[in-house]
């Protein structure tokens, strides 16, 4: 039994898996094969209250992210991991919230909550990833105006992005203390998005790249301090990690439970491929594994919520969560046989979309790195 969640977070989860069992797994298939999730799904989100749940009314729902846990853990569970929802609520809104001003919150979080307003992160450049010192998009101040210039790529909810959240330079020689956040509204003049990128996997999860050509911004949409993101940015990444890690740990659950029932009633030279001793023995393992996996997130989720979660810990969170489920989703598939390749199962579809959480939001090798220094 897990303890870390309260009445109402489990009440709530009821409602969520009524959410994605009538709304969502009906209609995902179609968005896979269409490459974008509808923005009609993300008003039916707002409206059951599915955004923004750490936030309080009127930014968000009111909850903690307990509340955010169980939207993520429950997308992840039924193998939604195309789904942008936790991009929005858990990264994008948080930054406006923690470091935006009065009226900017005001301009952008109850919309976001809503589900009117789709929300993207734009950090990664062509050249520039987890080395926030190689970024080339650069601000000036230009009177009442900055003048953004540069291009950004791997932008998750960038098709339908009506609120980017922006990472450029503003003072090149300080490197990366020398970077500030904006934020960028659909529709502004030099402001492109490039078509959906081809992806391996999460193929309803709209991505692209974005293109900035001398983008007049208004001052007040400087999120923050001028070249105060460095130290905006090292805040954030905790949680951010933790989700991730939350969303591995999850779809790895789920995929156990489904493939047991698969290996259970599907046979091989006249044996319930489940009678195989080598398949017993590799579900053991992933269940003994994810099993203590989640121990330590709850306890990573119960720091969090009060407030005492720390980068490493989080590092760590996410290095074990991500590398456990690549590694038991490869074993997991071959149980299937050529089945497991098939984009029409499940499990296929859950290792090429799990692939992507061992890059995004500081790669396993960055994550090492974190945690070495540490010793």
């Amino acid at each position: 039994m897990r303890t870390i969640f309260r009445d109402d977070h489990v009440s709530f989860r009821d409602q969520v898996e009524r959410f994605i069992d009538n709304e969502i797994l009906p209609n995902y298939a179609t968005w896979e094969r269409e490459g974008i999730t509808p923005k009609l799904l993300w008003r039916k989100a707002g409206e059951s209250g599915l955004l923004n749940c750490a936030l309080p009314a009127p930014y968000g729902q009111g909850g903690d992210f307990g509340h955010a846990a169980v939207v993520i853990e429950a997308l992840a569970r039924t193998n939604c991991l195309g789904i942008g929802f936790s991009i929005h609520s858990d990264m994008v809104a948080p930054y406006v919230w923690h470091f935006g001003s009065g009226a900017q919150k005001d301009r952008w979080l109850p919309r976001m909550a809503t589900g009117e307003l789709i929300g993207a992160i734009a950090m990664t450049e062509p050249g520039a990833g987890s080395d926030l010192k190689a970024i080339r998009t650069h601000a000036r101040r230009d009177g009442d105006d900055y003048v953004l210039n540069g291009q950004k790529t791997f932008i998750t909810n960038g098709v339908n992005a009506d609120v980017i959240v922006v990472l450029a330079s503003t003072a090149p020689d300080l490197g990366a203390r020398g970077l500030s956040l904006f934020v960028l509204e659909d529709g502004m003049a030099g402001l492109a998005k490039g078509p959906p990128l081809a992806k391996i996997g999460q193929h309803c999860q709209d991505t692209c790249e974005l293109f900035f050509d001398d983008v007049r911004v208004p001052a007040d949409h400087l999120l923050g301090e001028e070249n105060a993101a460095f130290e905006y940015v090292r805040r954030e990444l905790a949680q951010e990690r933790l989700a991730i890690a939350l969303r591995a740990a999850a779809s790895l659950e789920g995929v156990i439970h489904v493939g047991t029932g698969y290996v259970a009633q599907r046979k091989a030279f006249g044996r319930r491929v489940l009678d195989y001793q080598n398949t017993r023995f590799k579900l053991a393992d992933a269940l003994a594994k994810s099993t203590m996996l989640r121990v330590f997130l709850d306890d990573c989720l119960a720091r969090h919520l009060a407030g005492e979660l720390d980068a490493v810990t989080a590092a760590m969170a996410k290095l074990n969560a991500t590398e456990l489920q690549g590694t038991v989703l490869d074993d997991l598939l071959q149980l299937y046989g050529g089945y497991g390749y098939m984009a029409e199962y499940g499990i296929g579809r859950a290792w090429a979309d799990a692939r992507a959480l061992r890059i995004f939001g500081g790669t396993s090798e960055i994550l090492r790195e974190i945690i070495g220094k540490s010793l």
